[in-house]
């Protein structure tokens, strides 16, 4: 087996590590949404939810309805996070879901048994 010529070394590495900052790129260019600055490390989760919800009802780019495409970008950020994620915020923004299902009349029925 031959051995790689330096050029083609690193444009293979140039091409991994460009591959693993996808989702920071998503996060910051989605053609989706255009979130505020910081909104997922916010403590609230109403705040964060009503953010996403503004961000989702004003946009003309999204392919898909208002509250799946705020719900889908809330998923994407927990998802793409991983272990980077600390518990804490990711109990806030566990509970953020829940809240922007309530802030687009979403919320599941409690049956009353």
């Amino acid at each position: 087996m031959a051995k790689l010529s330096m050029p083609r070394r690193k444009a293979e590495k140039a091409r991994r590590s460009a591959s693993k900052r996808w989702s920071a790129y998503v996060t910051a260019h989605s053609s989706a949404l255009d979130l505020e600055q910081g909104v997922f490390t916010w403590k609230d989760p109403k705040r964060i939810a009503a953010s996403l919800k503004r961000s989702a009802d004003m946009s003309e780019r999204r392919k898909a309805g208002p509250y799946r495409s705020a719900l889908s970008m809330l998923t994407f950020y927990v998802n793409r996070a991983g272990k980077n994620l600390p518990a804490a915020q990711r109990e806030v923004l566990q509970r953020a879901k829940i809240e922007l299902r309530k802030q687009f009349g979403r919320a599941k029925q409690e049956s009353k048994e």
